[in-house]
């Protein structure tokens, strides 16, 4: 045999708009990043809940809050949020378990996840708004 061994070339720089990051990958990611955005906006919804649950002049000023178009957006994505870091939540319980850690069921789960809590949002969405 040669001693010499063909290598690949590494990049120098990492090129983030070329990695192709696998469906169960983006799954761990947005599960972390669904979980930060819960915990960054408790203040916010404790805000919401403190007018609510006060006197009739607080939920009237609660009631304004929601109204608005942009809040309802925020809502909505804290709703898929907490949905999707929940559902999310289940595989990686399940996975710590040892309960499909093989390529096919980790893709499978991943898709499910993303479906379900997706689904889920979208149907209590309508129903609250």
């Amino acid at each position: 045999m040669s001693e010499v061994t063909v290598r690949k070339q590494r990049p120098k720089h990492l090129a983030i708009n070329e990695i192709r990051l696998p469906l169960p990958g983006i799954v761990s990611i947005l599960h972390r990043v669904s979980g930060a955005g819960l915990f960054l906006l408790l203040p916010f919804l404790l805000y919401l809940l403190d007018r609510s649950l006060g006197s009739p002049e607080t939920f009237e000023t609660f009631a304004a809050v929601v109204d608005n178009g942009f809040i309802k957006l925020i809502l909505f994505g804290l709703l898929w949020a907490y949905l999707h870091h929940f559902c999310a939540g289940i595989r990686f319980l399940m996975l710590d378990m040892h309960k499909g850690v093989d390529l096919e069921p980790a893709r499978k789960s991943s898709k499910i996840v993303l479906v379900v809590s997706i689904t889920l949002t979208l149907i209590i969405g309508v129903v609250l708004w």
